[in-house]
């Protein structure tokens, strides 16, 4: 069994390495199984430079999600040899096979593509709950968010057409607008200190109570100062390297609140039936095609160094993915 390992925290081209790992004993109750598409995603470089917010112990392999085959079960009949499953969620995936135990995995639907199915667990939920828990909209109502050209940019604007909310995308390249709108964006704007006035002229002056950022820095200002009194801006990600801040005419004057978000801790809180139902919600959409996301690339395990490399470019087309075992 070949895995990516790191046994130290730094930059991630510098720090992982791939080893040949003896296949573990199959347990009573476990199920073996072949990982068909795990993603890169930003939190598992985040991660590898031992700045996520939860960091495993070392060695350690990276991996939060994706998709495998059962090639085999011990004492249960949870799953089938020849099922294709979710992996665990953090279980380190990026490796050609590992153990589970059987009865947590949840089969994925036939038909789903797999490639798709194996970015279900982080972003869409992320977007799902953005939408939903933070701000009471109706339809007709204005979300505006950064990074819309991002993987949790994508399914938000999807998820919002569906229930019949507006979008204001704001990203930093102009020739994505085309992209955006294809998929559902009512508005692209550009990320400059001129997005409050563009979201008041696009808006016609409506009252926007919600923004979704994942970059910080002065981007969360710009998002803060293009919201009506009382709105609420709600921080995912740091892509600039920068905490978020609200400008002192946002947060005194026009009582702006920042809020954080982080996918671990809802998940954490929330009950089994209230996660069963979302991810069974969202699953539904994957399978029909209705959630999308763009792939840049698949890579093997033994490409890691350019999987890295092209994953953490700016200006992909889509998100990078390893195929352990080939092309799916």
């Amino acid at each position: 069994m070949k895995a990516v390992r790191f046994s130290k925290f730094g930059h991630p081209l510098k720090v992982v390495e791939v080893v040949e790992e003896p296949d573990a004993e199959l347990k009573s109750g476990e199920a073996r199984l072949e990982v068909l598409a795990t993603p890169i995603n930003p939190s598992d470089l985040l991660t590898l430079t031992g700045q996520y917010g939860s960091l495993p112990k070392l060695p350690a392999v990276p991996g939060n999600e994706g998709v495998g085959r059962v090639v085999e079960v011990k004492d249960t009949t949870s799953v089938r040899v020849g099922d294709v499953v979710f992996l665990p969620l953090g279980s380190g995936t990026w490796r050609t096979s590992m153990v589970a135990p059987a009865e947590g995995l949840q089969v994925v639907p036939p038909g789903t593509d797999l490639k798709q199915a194996s970015m279900l667990f982080i972003n869409p939920p992320t977007a799902d709950i953005l939408l939903r828990e933070f701000i009471t909209l109706q339809p007709g109502d204005w979300v505006l968010q950064n990074a819309a050209n991002s993987g949790v940019g994508r399914y938000l604007i999807t998820l919002a057409k569906r229930a019949g909310y507006k979008t204001l995308n704001v990203v930093r390249r102009e020739e994505l607008a085309k992209e955006l709108t294809e998929l559902g964006a009512d508005v692209v704007l550009t990320d400059t200190d001129e997005l409050p006035k563009q979201v008041r002229e696009a808006t016609g002056g409506a009252k926007v109570r919600l923004a979704i950022d994942a970059v910080g820095g002065d981007s969360t200002r710009r998002l803060g100062d293009s919201l009506a009194p009382g709105g609420t801006v709600v921080n995912y990600g740091v892509m600039s390297g920068k905490g978020p801040k609200l400008s002192a005419e946002a947060s005194i004057f026009k009582d702006i609140t920042l809020r954080g978000f982080w996918l671990v801790l809802w998940l954490k809180r929330a009950s089994r039936e209230q996660q069963g139902e979302m991810f069974g919600r969202l699953a539904k959409l994957v399978t029909d095609g209705t959630l999308r996301t763009p792939v840049e690339g698949t890579f093997s395990l033994d490409a890691i160094q350019d999987a890295l490399a092209r994953g953490m470019e700016g200006g992909r087309g889509g998100k990078v993915l390893l195929t352990p075992n080939g092309p799916v």
